[in-house]
């Protein structure tokens, strides 16, 4: 099983980065963090890196239910979509597979949860 959802478009990578916060905000998500790797490996280690950005997207209603399925479910939320350029206007776009993380976690209680955000998430990314 793959751990990832992925669509690759054509754009350029800021105007990717873009769609895909509208996308995920279309389908309820909220992001919270967004993690800039190029500027962080370029000031860290001074080596030139791809564009790559990590944002942690939150669905805050499946959140708060996972959280009461779980208590230390924090340690997987949020979920990662990362929005990387793999050529010249060619944006990669892929999201954590929650079924396929949530497989680690031995509850019965977080599967629909997980299920139900693989399909928001895969919408988010396939539509872009």
């Amino acid at each position: 099983m793959k751990y990832y959802i992925e669509n690759s478009i054509e754009s350029d990578f800021e105007t990717a980065v873009e769609k895909t916060k509208a996308s995920l905000k279309k389908q309820g998500f909220g992001v919270l963090s967004e993690i800039n790797i190029h500027d962080a490996l370029k000031e860290k280690l001074d080596v030139d890196f791809r564009k790559y950005r990590i944002l942690g997207a939150c669905h805050p209603p499946s959140a708060y239910k996972a959280l009461q399925a779980e208590d230390k479910i924090g340690t997987m939320l949020p979920c990662n979509v990362i929005v990387q350029e793999t050529g010249e206007n060619r944006i990669e776009v892929a999201a954590v597979d929650p079924v396929a993380s949530m497989m680690s976690v031995e509850n019965e209680a977080l599967k629909e949860t997980a299920e139900e955000i693989r399909s928001k998430l895969a919408e988010a990314v396939n539509t872009l």
